[in-house]
């Protein structure tokens, strides 16, 4: 088989996602309705300073109306970034080709 190896990783692939999504489905069931499973750092974090008293110095100028748009920002930036990278690292390796 010219594809065998191929074959096994797809399997071990799938077999874990369905073990992932099995795992998730028994968590989430037994939470309530306003709670989640993976929370994340985030979330924990802004929970621990505001319960300190601390007050931020100043308020930003302008918010995002929404999370999307808040996360269409995140994504942009690091897309960005990536092209940034992507052009430094691609230029110099064109630069060292050439030579």
């Amino acid at each position: 088989m010219k594809y065998g190896l191929e074959l096994v990783v797809v399997a071990v692939l799938i077999i874990f996602a369905a073990i992932f999504l099995v795992q998730n489905a028994a968590i989430q069931a037994n939470l309530g309705e306003d709670e989640e499973a993976w929370g994340g750092a985030d979330g924990s974090a802004a929970e621990i300073i505001e319960e300190s008293g601390y007050e931020p110095w100043f308020d930003p100028i302008w918010e995002p109306p929404s999370g999307e748009i808040e996360s269409l920002f995140f994504s942009l930036q690091a897309a960005i970034g990536a092209i940034i990278i992507g052009y430094f690292f691609g230029y110099y390796r064109g630069k060292k080709a050439a030579e």
